[in-house]
């Protein structure tokens, strides 16, 4: 398939990844050396080599494609190397509902969530150290996605261009942000679709006041936007990861066209250890192994087989051509960063509650 930047892919219905908790492992028969041991030492070595070694994964729905060709490579990676099996938990949800999750208890090793923000509440309740973000290469980012727009077959309403989504009668389905990760980097994208063209911030909220005056559904996150357009039939688009849109079509889940703006947010979705998690359980070693292995070219391919552009220089190269190119590509950072960008837009009573008010 031949995505084109602001033109129209014929596509084909999301469907979120339930939340699944699943075991992958490898066995294998361990073969020690034959020398002159006794009996008690024997049964140390051995058991010291067969040992499994447990860890959790916590991530969001959309990544389980990836990870569960990543995950078989990793366990005989380390079964090669350390003459171990390991065992990676993974549990899948909604990145806000995960980091709650994580909170609350469960005993993540390692979590990949959809936003930086998420990461850092995790942190900011104690079981992340600080600087994580300098653990791991790339800031600890092991994916990028950008927003496009899903529209209905043909694209009847001519949706190319940023502009488009505040033309009189365009209905648009996207998730609430105060509620939804993914919709703040939906929301992030529309102002930057003014300020990084030249824009002032005056200009940013007048068009970002009249796309949510043609929104007609508000969900409370992802997968409820989906069910709404494609299930439900509302709305004519769709405002959705550019890694959704990718993977439903090639699972065969979407009849739809839709358009990848040339201005957009670099969607990035950073990995940690969880310290405190780790450190208890005696599992850092195995988790960081595994934090590494996820920038390598075999995992960063995956990640790109399912519609996440790479970070990896070498497969950045590889896929170079199977992705829109995006001529005006701007980070969150741009915008002063998870902790400004929050309190500005998505605290109570900040940009997008005072826009929400006037819609009334």
């Amino acid at each position: 398939m031949t995505y084109k930047s602001e033109k129209s892919a014929k596509l084909l219905p999301v469907k979120t990844a339930s939340t699944v908790l699943l075991a992958i492992s490898v066995s294998a028969t361990t073969a020690f050396p034959v020398f002159a041991r006794t009996t008690a030492q024997n049964k140390q070595l051995i058991s010291q080599n067969t040992q499994k070694v447990e860890i959790t994964l916590v991530t969001y729905a959309v990544t389980k494609a990836a990870y569960s060709k990543i995950i078989p490579q990793f366990v005989a990676k380390w079964k090669r190397e350390k003459g171990q099996d390991v065992v990676i938990r993974e549990s899948y949800g909604g990145s806000g509902s995960q980091t709650r999750a994580v909170i609350d208890g469960l005993p993540a090793d390692v979590v990949a969530l959809a936003l930086a923000l998420d990461t850092k509440k995790i942190e900011q309740a104690g079981l992340i150290n600080r600087g994580w973000e300098k653990e791991a290469p790339n800031n600890s980012i092991i994916t990028r996605s950008v927003v496009a727009l899903e529209t209905r077959p043909g694209n009847p309403k001519g949706i190319k261009t940023w502009n488009d989504l505040i033309k009189p009668g365009v209905k648009i389905v996207t998730a609430n942000p105060k509620t939804s990760g993914g919709a703040r980097w939906n929301f992030l994208a529309l102002w930057g679709a003014i300020t990084q063209n030249g824009g002032n911030e005056t200009q940013a909220l007048n068009f970002v006041q009249q796309v949510f005056r043609n929104v007609v559904v508000l969900p409370k996150d992802a997968r409820e936007s989906s069910d709404a357009f494609f299930k439900k039939n509302q709305g004519d688009v769709l405002i959705n990861y550019e890694n959704e849109v990718i993977l439903a079509a090639q699972q065969g889940k979407t009849d739809t066209s839709y358009v990848v703006p040339s201005t957009n947010i670099s969607i990035e979705g950073p990995v940690a250890v969880v310290d405190k998690n780790v450190d208890k359980r005696g599992t850092r070693e195995v988790s960081e192994a595994f934090v590494k292995f996820l920038f390598t070219p075999e995992a960063q391919r995956e990640f790109a087989k399912v519609g996440f552009r790479p970070v990896n220089p070498t497969v950045t190269k590889e896929v170079q051509n199977k992705f829109p190119r995006i001529s005006k590509l701007y980070t969150v950072g741009t915008l002063g960063g998870w902790d400004a960008v929050q309190k500005k837009f998505f605290d109570d009573g900040a940009i997008f509650d005072k826009i929400q008010s006037r819609k009334r």
